[in-house]
């Protein structure tokens, strides 16, 4: 019974510690977008700075090979190497760089891509050689590091913010110069400050274990592409097909839909803090696994729900922190906020295939959901304008969901309460409803923020009293 506390009580530790550690990280990059809506002045750069960076998001998983997956799966095993591990990765990122080196004249086909191309692929190198390091010391369970490091970055991504768009007045190219900066920033400081250098022995490249790693990681990359089309080619599509709407131009589109993911970004923020404190337990707890994954998986979907529920009241008033400009994007928040909810479920759910190195299924139920989503995405622009890519991903990511869900009970048979999740799910698309088709919708969408609230709070309270009642008597 004790060995069962205790493992509630490590992952709520690490979870702690990352959310005290990475809190005023994660506060900072939350209103870090409210800023850029000044610093970039229109929509319309804002757009075409949200579309470089989607750009360099959809070339990183194919640049690296996927291989940050198998650094810290291959490196939390005991058993393995860490010296070959850290170097068959950084092997993997600068075979996948001269790669990119050589497709070169495809990169410049990317809408925006050819007028900034340096500053393109020097985002996508910095950004895999952190990846690298951050992923390598989270397999060797420094996470106060991991902590202090997402603190650096998001301080040090501010003060070039400043220096390139504020100062310097760079527009879209001091934007991606910024992120290439604070990305090297945090790979030094995590290479000298977590000791990489020491396991980075060119003898340790073992190329049994190489071919093992991307046997695990190759799949990735399309499940991460696929993750992409769901997620960032929304953007893409209002480019190209919202050209001229209501008389104005596809860019502007895309700063409104960029700067709606404001509000949303809360939902991932604590979906991020909670899943790098989980993957660490999800593979190395081992014991009553499908008892342990129930019952963490029950308190954060619950906590999910009521964090959703409160962000689609608030967000016509929160949008107000923007400049006046960018009012209008709150209209994409209430789906861009299911959007984040079925991303971090789903997140949860991928850490199965991770626990028993079953990519493929990350792969199949990612690559299903994309398909779906560029047909939806399409079709619901031409029904219902830029708007209808926000319910098309939603779709889109439940679809991954479900079949999800269904794939990894072969591998671990969780108790999902499906009809405790669709109340829930009724209950919010119920207050999306009331919020765009009532005149007065105040009065419903707070009812029913308060039902949301009621129905899992007393779930969050008894279970987190179940998990941590003998951790909170042990501090007293």
């Amino acid at each position: 019974m004790a060995s069962s506390h205790k493992k509630y009580q490590t992952l709520m530790s690490n979870t702690l510690l990352f959310a005290i550690s990475n809190f005023s990280s994660k506060l900072l990059s939350f209103f870090i977008r409210p800023y850029l809506s000044y610093a970039l002045d229109t929509p319309d750069i804002m757009g075409v700075s949200s579309l470089l960076q989607q750009a360099t998001n959809l070339l990183i998983p194919v640049v690296s090979l996927g291989v940050a997956y198998a650094v810290i799966r291959f490196g939390l095993d005991k058993s393995i190497n860490k010296d070959s591990v850290f170097v068959n990765g950084a092997a993997t990122i600068g075979v996948g760089f001269c790669i990119l080196l050589l497709a070169m004249p495809l990169v410049r086909l990317i809408p925006n891509a050819a007028e900034y191309l340096p500053f393109l692929y020097l985002c996508v190198l910095a950004s895999c050689l952190r990846t690298l390091c951050t992923q390598f010391i989270r397999s060797r369970l420094l996470n106060r590091l991991v902590a202090l490091d997402g603190v650096l970055t998001t301080l040090s991504l501010l003060i070039y913010y400043l220096v390139f768009l504020t100062v310097f007045k760079m527009g879209a190219t001091g934007f991606l110069l910024a992120n290439a900066m604070a990305d090297l920033t945090s790979m030094v400081f995590v290479f000298f400050a977590g000791k990489c250098y020491q396991y980075f022995d060119v003898k340790a490249f073992d190329l049994p274990l190489w071919k093992d790693m991307l046997r695990y990681c190759l799949p990735m990359i399309p499940a991460s592409i696929s993750f992409w089309i769901i997620n960032a080619s929304d953007m893409f599509f209002v480019q190209a097909l919202c050209e001229g709407y209501q008389g104005r131009t596809g860019n502007h589109w895309v700063g409104l839909l960029s700067a709606g993911y404001f509000l949303p970004q809360v939902i991932t923020i604590l979906g991020t803090i909670f899943y790098e404190a989980w993957q660490l337990s999800a593979v190395t707890e081992e014991a009553d696994r499908q008892v342990f994954f129930s019952k963490v998986f029950r308190i954060y979907a619950s906590v999910m729900f009521c964090g959703v529920a409160g962000i689609i009241l608030l967000c016509q008033p929160m949008m107000r922190i923007f400049k006046a400009s960018y009012f209008e994007a709150w209209t994409f928040v209430p789906f861009l906020t299911l959007c984040s909810l079925c991303t971090c479920l789903n997140q949860f759910l991928n850490s199965i295939y991770v626990v028993y190195k079953r990519s493929t299924g990350s792969l199949v139920t990612m690559l299903c959901g994309a398909v779906v989503n560029l047909i939806l995405n399409y079709l619901f622009i031409q029904w219902f304008g830029p708007w209808g890519v926000t319910p098309a991903s939603f779709i889109s990511l439940m679809l991954v969901f479900i079949l999800r869900a269904y794939s990894t009970r072969g591998l671990l048979d969780m108790d999902f309460h499906p009809a405790w999740l669709l109340l829930n799910l009724a209950l919010v698309l119920g207050e999306i409803w009331f919020m765009f088709s009532v005149e007065h919708w105040a009065l419903p969408v707070v009812a029913i923020t308060a039902a949301v609230c009621a129905l899992n709070l007393r779930e969050i309270f008894s279970m987190l009293d179940k998990l941590l009642g003998r951790f909170l008597k042990k501090s007293r």
